[in-house]
């Protein structure tokens, strides 16, 4: 009885062991980047491949379509690919130009669908316009040595061997200059395109298909498999944008912009929270992404505290002034930079780059907006609406009329960092200095006034 008992088991086990082999199948990560590149296909990318290698995929394929886009994340994303536990494929489903090329170079084997193309890899601006040389020469060494990691075929053909690249360096590089010369395939002075063809043809091509399945099964070899697709959430999409570079640099302008007339106004207005929700969303993203550290915000506030210091309680412009904005722009440069406790070993040079671009343009834009609008907002000028003192400003001026003021010579009373109080025939006025800051005591000239506001120069 006992034995009848055992084997009655022993065929239950066998019986659900083989119903659970034959539900695991192999499985095959895809990852749709129909899209320009940009922050949002690499986090597409990043999310998708630590998602296949938590599922223990055997292969993941791009399913790519794509014009080009930045280069800072295509850079990347190349190099994701390159150094994946999992060998990484790409369908081209038409086209890979410029940065599509370089990430599909990258891939361990390119399939493309019948009237594809690759290639086009030559750096441009927003405009289309070719950027100088020494971008060029970057993207030359960067999609040459993606090209060169593959490594080289061995062909025997009787006594002699002959080392064969699996993809050609110099023909990758001709992606990239025009200047390149390749007999019976690219003339000197254009920039190299391949139809699907010419890719099989000179290697950069490993198969023609129609769809990811054919791949699948025609090419990789896998007969069953379940092909689980990477779903990007609505947070991966605001991320995506949040992180874009362009802009993150207008979040810098805008918070440079909002903490200056924020501190020209009494209390707290609509320049202090455009800068607070800028600052929300530029730190934000990264901190919760584990870029941006703590100490990194702390010391980006530890820097406006310091200007805040140097404007208000210490007379000049020094030590306290230049720290501010050295801790500032540093916290918002490392933010984007993925260090640990100052360890930047896993950091790379495009990153770096990216950080320093996004960070330097968003400075830029935003002293440029502090002139533009600073010489705007006036008696005269167009935004003058939306000035909290106009109409107060033009009540008093209506009262007490000060253009005699103009052309009287004075003494500073308090610090003028560009505004402060000068004392002219021996009566105390609140006055803007025209251009840089005036230190107590010295001798003013008032230049103009409008809507009842003093402006002087230093004699």
């Amino acid at each position: 009885m006992k034995k009848i008992f055992f084997f009655f088991f022993l065929s239950i086990i066998l019986a659900s062991e083989n119903v659970i082999s034959q539900d695991v199948k192999t499985i095959i990560y895809k990852i749709d980047i129909n899209r320009e590149i940009g922050s949002t296909s690499w986090i597409y990318l990043s999310k998708g491949l630590a998602e296949a290698n938590l599922l223990q995929a055997k292969a993941v394929i791009l399913h790519l379509n794509t014009y080009g886009g930045s280069v800072v994340e295509a850079d990347s994303m190349r190099s994701a690919i390159l150094y994946s536990k999992i060998p990484v494929y790409v369908f081209i489903d038409n086209n890979a130009a410029s940065a599509g090329a370089l990430i599909s170079i990258a891939c361990k084997g390119i399939y493309m669908r019948k009237g594809g193309n690759i290639g086009a890899a030559t750096v441009v601006n927003q405009t289309g316009e070719q950027m100088p040389d020494k971008y060029q020469s970057y993207m030359r060494s960067t999609i040459r040595s993606t090209a060169e990691f593959h490594g080289k075929d061995t062909i025997v053909n009787g006594k002699d061997t002959v080392y064969k690249w699996k993809r050609d360096p110099k023909m990758a590089e001709a992606m990239v200059d025009g200047n390149i010369y390749i007999p019976q395939l690219v003339d000197s002075g254009k920039v190299l395109t391949l139809t699907s063809e010419e890719a099989i043809k000179y290697g950069f091509c490993d198969g023609i298909a129609d769809n990811v399945d054919e791949v699948i099964e025609k090419y990789l070899g896998y007969k069953e498999y379940k092909l689980v697709t990477f779903k990007p959430t609505l947070y991966d999409d605001i991320k995506g944008f949040l992180l874009n570079p362009i802009f993150q640099a207008i979040l810098i302008m805008v918070i440079i912009g909002g903490i200056y007339f924020e501190l020209q106004t009494p209390g707290i207005g609509f320049a202090g929270i455009a800068a607070a929700v800028a600052a929300i969303l530029y730190f934000a993203p990264l901190y919760i992404d584990g870029l941006a550290q703590y100490w990194e915000i702390l010391l980006f506030v530890i820097g406006l505290i310091l200007i805040a210091l140097e404007i208000f309680v210490i007379p000049g412009f020094g030590v306290t002034g230049i720290l501010g904005i050295t801790f500032s722009v540093t916290g918002l440069v490392l933010a984007m930079i993925n260090n640990i406790d100052f360890d930047f070993g896993p950091v790379e040079v495009p990153d770096v780059s990216r950080s320093l671009l996004t960070v330097g343009s968003g400075v830029v834009l935003g002293f440029g907006l502090l002139l533009y609008l600073s010489s705007r907002i006036g008696e005269k000028g167009p935004l003058r609406k939306i000035a909290l003192v106009t109409d107060i400003d033009s009540t008093i001026a209506t009262e007490n009329n000060l253009d005699f003021l103009i052309g009287k010579e004075g003494v500073a009373e308090t610090v003028l960092r560009l505004s402060g109080k000068v004392i002219i025939d021996d009566e105390i006025y609140d006055a803007v200095s025209e251009m840089n800051f005036i230190q107590s005591g010295e001798k003013v000239r008032v230049t103009r006034v409008e809507a009842a506001q003093i402006y002087v120069e230093k004699i």
